[in-house]
């Protein structure tokens, strides 16, 4: 199941931030619904040792739902972090958490809510290798395991990468991991140099 939602390769906090998107014929959201969240966590999934597809498969609708509801409430506060960290200059973009204390506070309470941690599997002639466990549900532990990342994140200077796509009618953020790069994707990139193209011809023959 491939969520709707774009993905990246960024970082899964800024992933998750990016469940809300835009183009010219409006803006989208990705965990709208239960059949959403289970496709995005579904998505991001191998890229956590926290959680399997059974996992997924175990969560009935009301756990979707529940889920979605927390996974909504942090991505709009990692949106209000980045707002601060890029000094957001797109009505569009802007987040249902208005403040940053209250922003600061989802992040924290996120990260402590499930327990996780690190154990070492080693069976007799096998290569030994590192899991995390959890005391709750795993699909639970997923989101404070993104929230702690944000936590990470957002307090190293590496959050000076954030930057907020300045496309027409974008609402995604990117980390700028190249000198060269100024767009979230291709596509952006084209649109904009189109726009801009568009306003210079337009006014040279006004």
């Amino acid at each position: 199941m491939d969520t709707r939602a774009p993905l990246m390769g960024e970082p899964l906090p800024v992933e998750l931030m990016n469940t809300i998107w835009a183009d010219r014929h409006g803006r989208y959201d990705a965990l709208r619904d239960p059949g959403g969240v289970e496709a995005w966590l579904s998505s991001v999934c191998p890229r956590t040792d926290l959680m399997t597809a059974d996992d997924l498969d175990g969560l009935a609708a009301a756990d979707l739902d529940r889920l979605g509801d927390r996974l909504i409430s942090l991505r709009d506060a990692l949106r209000r972090l980045a707002a601060e960290v890029t000094q957001e200059p797109r009505p569009g973009a802007a987040s249902e958490i208005p403040d940053l204390s209250t922003a600061v506070h989802v992040l924290n309470e996120t990260a402590g809510r499930t327990p996780h941690w690190p154990v070492l599997c080693w069976s007799p002639g096998a290569e030994p290798s590192r899991r995390r466990h959890t005391s709750g549900e795993a699909a639970s532990a997923v989101l404070s395991a993104i929230a702690e990342e944000a936590v990470v994140f957002f307090s190293q200077d590496s959050r000076h990468q954030l930057r907020a796509c300045l496309a027409p009618s974008c609402v995604l953020y990117f980390l700028k991991n190249h000198p060269r790069r100024e767009w979230c994707s291709t596509s952006c990139g084209n649109r904009a140099r189109s726009a801009r193209h568009y306003q210079r011809h337009h006014r040279s023959t006004a």
